[in-house]
């Protein structure tokens, strides 16, 4: 036993891969026809518009369930509030794989995964709180973001490749046989938290979910990273969801439209390790909230101005560098600056004004089109509006949580 009466046990990485996996398996559902819109449509004979609900439904459930899913998880913890979404993972992506070929039983089981997925996503900086010490919490909420962004790349990739060599039926199936195995794995190992608190941060008392919302929406910072949230993630989310029909008008085929958004994602992957790491090695948030947000903004351009396939291809991986490690990194800022506002409402917050903005621009880019057809306009006043959360972003101030383990 540790005499400081905290220990850090290495059975908090095995948590964080099995809260990975189910993770990962929900955001391919997410995606799962983002780059065979085309495709799609002509299967179920239905319009573009009616494909991206698939994408939406999401968006639109997580605004209703974001508060409910973090007031299970702060109430009776990540076992049941993770575990619920587990379990609805598992049952709805299965129906999937069951009635492939039905366009409304398919579209019911999407919403049912779309209630399943703020259980999962608001409980990021729940884990970090419950298994990790604080300086190695930013990193765990990156991982786990990781996992997120691992799952959006195979649904990119899979997807098209199962369809043109398999059927729609069959591509399914095989993600309604990975999400039943993915959540009897989570609820068989899964733990609460463990014998001894991994710092004394994990110890204090937190304030119940609604006083926590009131607590957030009093801290001035907090609002300031909602407002970079709102553009960024809703932005990513749009353009995630949009990436074959951004990309048709430029010559690119379904195939290459998937390959764009892959390597979006392997940006992804890599922006939520290193910037992560770099920010919790040098005690610092705010700071690497900048750089993730102004470095965001060449890989948009480039996916506005450029024509050629290499180069978006380039584009794409910056992009989804910067704006995707923004996301750990803000969570666990979030969360800093919140205290002791329960973890999981911070990031619920935070991932519901993104929904909201998510709906709201990809609306947007189907409705104002310019006279080509193209999604151009929209992707030029995202290009304005990250210029603007840009020099918003240095109104934040440091993480007094850093400060304070800086100092011990």
């Amino acid at each position: 036993m540790n005499d400081s009466g905290i220990q850090v046990y290495g059975y908090r990485w095995v948590i964080l891969v099995l809260f990975a996996l189910i993770n990962a398996v929900v955001q391919i559902h997410w995606v799962t026809f983002a780059p065979i819109t085309i495709e799609t449509a002509e299967f179920y004979n239905v319009s573009a518009m009616q494909v991206g609900l698939f994408a939406m439904s999401y968006m639109i459930v997580f605004i209703f369930m974001c508060v409910p899913a973090s007031y299970v998880i702060d109430t009776y913890g990540i076992r049941i509030g993770v575990g619920a979404g587990a379990l609805l993972t598992g049952i709805f992506g299965l129906v999937k794989g069951i009635f492939a070929d039905s366009f409304m039983l398919v579209m019911l089981a999407q919403f049912g995964l779309a209630f399943a997925q703020p259980f999962i996503l608001n409980a990021v900086t729940a884990i970090g709180a419950r298994w990790f010490p604080v300086q190695e919490r930013a990193t765990a909420a990156g991982l786990a973001a990781l996992s997120q962004y691992l799952g959006i790349i195979v649904a990119m990739v899979l997807t098209p490749y199962l369809v043109q060599n398999r059927s729609m039926e069959y591509m399914l199936m095989t993600y309604g046989v990975l999400s039943v195995v993915s959540a009897i794995f989570f609820l068989i190992f899964i733990r609460e938290q463990p014998p001894l608190p991994p710092s004394h941060e994990t110890e204090g008392e937190r304030i119940s979910v609604l006083a926590g919302i009131g607590h957030i929406f009093r801290q001035r910072d907090m609002l300031i990273l909602l407002v970079l949230f709102f553009v960024g993630l809703g932005m990513f989310n749009a353009v995630t969801s949009w990436i074959e029909q951004i990309l048709a008008p430029k010559g690119l085929d379904c195939e290459q439209a998937g390959m764009v958004g892959a390597l979006m994602m392997v940006g992804g992957v890599l922006g939520a390790i290193i910037l992560p790491l770099m920010s919790d090695h040098f005690r610092r948030r705010k700071a690497f909230m900048i750089v993730a947000m102004a470095g965001a903004l060449p890989g948009l351009v480039g996916l506005i101005v450029a024509d050629t396939y290499t180069v978006l291809l380039l584009a794409g991986f910056v992009l989804g560098f910067f704006v995707m490690a923004a996301g750990p990194i803000g969570f666990q800022y979030g969360a800093e600056i919140s205290y002791p506002a329960p973890e999981s409402t911070s990031q619920g917050l935070i991932l519901w004004v993104g929904q909201i903005s998510g709906i709201i621009f990809m609306w947007g880019m189907d409705r104002f089109r310019d006279s080509a057809g193209t999604m151009m306009p929209s992707l030029m006043a995202f290009a304005v509006m990250f210029l603007l959360v840009v020099l918003v972003s240095f109104q934040m101030k440091e993480s007094p949580m850093m400060h304070r383990n800086e100092a011990g």
